[in-house]
């Protein structure tokens, strides 16, 4: 079960809906994650209310096309998924939402089980080998 936050410059109809489609799918596709498995915060920047910063760290040149994606879900996937997941963001994220691949910057927090409640104050993975 992964948490998705996803924040971008601006708040073009239907751009934030597209990339949150594009992660979607793409831990679908690569991780195994059931499709109805989706709980993501979508978040557009205008420069007034909130705003992102970012350089060209490591030679890549982001603009204001810039999205940042953090991913929180439980440890256990090989460097190989991670890699394909990050592709196939990119990937998607460009056919989707028309973001060019180098302005998308992943992250993924792992954490254990017990970590997650998924309502009524309950552990619901403590003992359960789900996603």
């Amino acid at each position: 079960m992964p948490f998705v936050r996803i924040d971008a410059h601006g708040t073009v109809a239907g751009r934030l809906d597209a990339l949150g489609r594009a992660v979607h799918d793409a831990l679908v596709e690569t991780l195994g994650i059931p499709s109805d498995d989706r709980f993501q915060v979508l978040t557009g920047h205008d420069g007034v209310r909130g705003a992102l910063r970012y350089d060209d760290y490591l030679g890549v040149h982001r603009d204001e096309g810039i999205v940042f994606v953090a991913i929180t879900l439980r440890s256990g996937r090989a460097t190989g998924q991670k890699q394909a997941l990050y592709r196939r963001i990119a990937e998607l994220a460009e056919a989707y939402a028309g973001t060019a691949p180098r302005n998308v910057f992943v992250t993924l927090t792992e954490n254990t089980s017990a970590d997650w409640s998924l309502g009524h104050g309950l552990a619901q993975y403590v003992g359960s080998g789900s996603c």
